[in-house]
C-alpha cells in the first residue's frame, strides 16, 4: 500500500466530491469522479471547468492546464469506474449505514493494495472500516469545503489503521498542496469539536436572554477578532448542517455536556429557519431584508466612576481608559454615592460581583477586559441595574467613539465564555492525545480561521486568566459543561503555557 498513487478514485459528485476530484487532478492524478444519480458527475465536471475558467480569466491558471487537468478527470456512474485505483475516497452524504454499505462495496471491487478513505466529518473512522474485511487499509481524508480555498486535511487513523495507510495519505495530501494534520478517532475529529465550542456557547448566550444575535456577532467579530460571528456563520453553513452534526458528535461521546445540541437549534431547523439558503435564519436574507442596526450611545453624564479593586490587573486596564477619556476616577476602597460602580469580573456575572464587594447593585455595572478596550467594549448590568445607571455607563465608554455592547448579566459575558468553551475543548483534545498541541491550533487557524487556535488563545490572553473565566463559570452555574480541564488546570497552577510539556 506504500506504492506511489497514481489513480483515484472520488465517489459522490457533491460540492465536496467534485472539490476533492478537481485537487487530485490539478496536482497530475488521474480521477475517476463516481455518482450513482444520473448526469450529477457530468454537470461535477462542467462545475470544475467553471471554477478554473475563473482562475484563468484572473491569471492564476493558464488555459492549458486548464485543459490537461480536465482531461485527467473521468466522469462515471457506475462504482465499476474505481477499477485500477490506488486510492479510493468516499464523499457521499453523512449517513453511517450508508457510508459502511458503499466501503463494503468498494472494498469488493479494488485491488487488494488500493487504500479507501472517508471524507467524512462527524463519524467514527472506526466504525466504518468495521464494515470491511480489511479495514487496516480504510482510514479518513477529511477536506473542508470549499476545497479548492481550504488548506487544511485531516488524515484520521482509525484503531485498526495500517500506519503506512496514514502516512500515505498525508504524503498524498501534501502533493495536492494541503497542509495535514494527523488525528486519532474520535467523534468530529479535531476542528469539527473545538467549533462545537464557537456556536453552541454563543447560543446558550441568546438563549438565556442575555444578549442578542447580533450583540454577540458584534462582540466576537470587534472584541474577539474573528473573522464572523457564530450566528452569521450557522447561517452561511445553514442549521439542516450544523445541528445534525452536533447531535451526532453529542451522541457519539455518549452525551458529553461540552457538545449539548440546543434547542434553539432544533426549533429553528423544524421551522426551516436555515440560513441564507432559505432565505431566513438568525437573520433574514429575503429582499428587502435588513441587518440589526446598533443604537446611538446616549450622552455621557459627568459623575464619577469607581472601579473594583478586586482584580489589580482588570482595574489597571478600566482606570487607563477612563483617565483618556476625561472622566473623574475614585480611587477610595469604597465608592461615593454619587459615582457609577464598575466590576471586572473574569467568569462571574456582575450580580454576584457586586454582592462579593457590598455594592449597590442598582448603582453596578461590569465591563468586560479579557480582550482589550480599543476595539469594542462590552457593559453588563446587573439584574437591577437602574436604567440611568445602565445608560451612563454606556455613555461613559463610548465617549471616544468605540461602540459599547450593553447585554444582560450573564456569567462571562459574550467574549469570554465562546473563547473560553473553545479552550476547554482544545484542552481536552490535547489531553487524550488526539493530536498534538501544535497541531491543534494549527488545524484550528487553518481550518476554522479562528485568530488563535484553542491552547493559543489561552497563552494570548493568560492561562491563568483564562483559567479564572473557567472557574467562575463552573462555580456560576455547576453545570459539567463548564468543568475545569486537568490538562489546563495543571499548567495554570504551574504558570506554564497550554503547550508546554508533553
Amino acid at each position: 500500500m506504500t506504492d506511489a498513487i497514481r489513480k483515484v478514485a472520488v465517489v459522490g459528485a457533491g460540492a465536496m466530491g467534485l472539490g476533492i476530484a478537481h485537487a487530485f487532478a490539478s496536482a497530475g492524478y488521474q480521477v475517476a469522479m463516481i455518482d450513482a444519480n444520473e448526469g450529477v458527475a457530468d454537470r461535477a465536471l462542467v462545475k470544475i471547468r467553471a471554477l478554473m475558467e475563473q482562475d484563468v480569466a484572473k491569471g492564476r491558471l493558464d488555459a492549458a492546464q486548464m485543459t490537461a487537468t480536465l482531461a485527467r478527470i473521468q466522469p462515471a456512474q457506475k462504482l465499476a469506474a474505481v477499477d485500477g485505483a490506488d486510492l479510493v475516497v468516499e464523499a457521499i452524504i453523512e449517513d453511517l449505514d450508508a457510508k459502511r454499505t458503499l466501503l463494503a462495496q468498494l472494498e469488493a471491487l479494488v485491488g487488494p493494495r488500493c487504500i479507501i478513505a472517508s471524507n467524512t466529518s462527524s463519524l467514527s473512522i472506526t466504525t466504518l472500516a468495521a464494515a470491511c474485511k480489511h479495514p487496516e487499509r480504510v482510514a479518513g481524508l477529511h477536506f473542508f469545503n470549499p476545497v479548492n480555498r481550504m488548506r487544511l486535511v485531516e488524515v484520521i487513523d482509525g484503531l485498526k489503521t495500517a500506519p503506512e495507510v496514514a502516512e500515505t495519505l498525508m504524503q498524498a495530501a501534501r502533493s495536492i498542496k494541503k497542509e495535514v494534520v494527523r488525528v486519532k478517532d474520535t467523534p468530529g475529529f479535531l476542528v469539527n469539536q473545538v467549533g462545537r465550542g464557537f456556536t453552541l456557547e454563543a447560543v446558550n448566550v441568546v438563549a438565556e436572554g442575555a444578549a442578542t444575535f447580533a450583540d454577540v456577532d458584534r462582540v466576537m467579530r470587534d472584541t474577539a477578532g474573528f473573522r464572523m460571528g457564530p450566528f452569521e456563520l450557522l447561517d452561511l453553513i445553514g442549521l439542516d448542517v450544523n445541528h445534525p452534526a452536533t447531535d451526532a458528535i453529542y451522541n457519539q461521546f455518549y452525551q458529553e455536556p461540552r457538545y449539548r445540541p440546543a434547542l434553539m437549534m432544533e426549533m429553528r431547523v423544524k421551522g426551516g429557519m436555515l440560513g441564507r439558503k432559505t432565505g431566513e435564519g438568525f437573520y433574514g436574507y429575503g429582499e428587502g431584508a435588513a441587518q440589526p442596526e446598533e443604537a446611538p450611545a446616549p450622552a455621557a453624564p459627568d459623575v464619577p466612576v469607581w472601579v473594583s479593586h478586586a482584580l489589580p490587573q482588570e482595574r489597571a486596564a478600566v482606570v487607563e481608559l477612563l483617565t483618556r477619556l476625561g472622566v473623574r476616577v475614585e480611587d477610595g476602597a469604597a465608592p461615593s454615592a454619587q459615582a457609577l460602580c464598575v466590576v471586572t469580573p473574569l467568569g462571574s456575572d456582575a450580580s454576584r460581583s457586586a454582592a462579593a464587594e457590598g455594592l449597590d447593585p442598582e448603582r453596578t455595572v461590569a465591563i468586560d477586559t479579557l480582550f482589550g478596550l480599543a476595539t469594542r467594549r462590552t457593559v453588563m448590568t446587573t439584574c437591577v441595574t437602574a436604567p440611568q445607571w445602565r445608560d451612563a455607563a454606556h455613555g461613559i465608554f463610548a465617549k471616544d467613539g468605540v461602540p459599547v455592547t450593553v447585554m444582560r448579566d450573564s456569567p462571562g459575558f459574550i467574549a469570554q465564555r465562546i473563547v473560553a468553551m473553545i479552550v476547554s475543548i482544545g484542552a481536552a483534545l490535547a489531553q487524550s492525545r488526539t493530536a498534538s498541541a501544535e497541531d491543534i491550533d494549527r488545524a484550528v487557524t487553518l481550518g476554522l480561521a479562528y485568530p488563535h487556535g484553542p491552547l493559543g488563545f489561552a497563552d494570548t490572553l493568560g492561562v491563568g486568566r483564562m483559567a479564572a473565566v473557567l472557574d467562575g463559570l463552573y462555580d456560576s452555574f455547576r453545570d459539567p459543561r463548564y468543568r475545569p480541564n486537568v490538562w489546563f488546570a495543571r499548567r495554570a497552577a504551574l504558570g506554564l503555557s497550554m503547550k508546554a510539556g508533553e
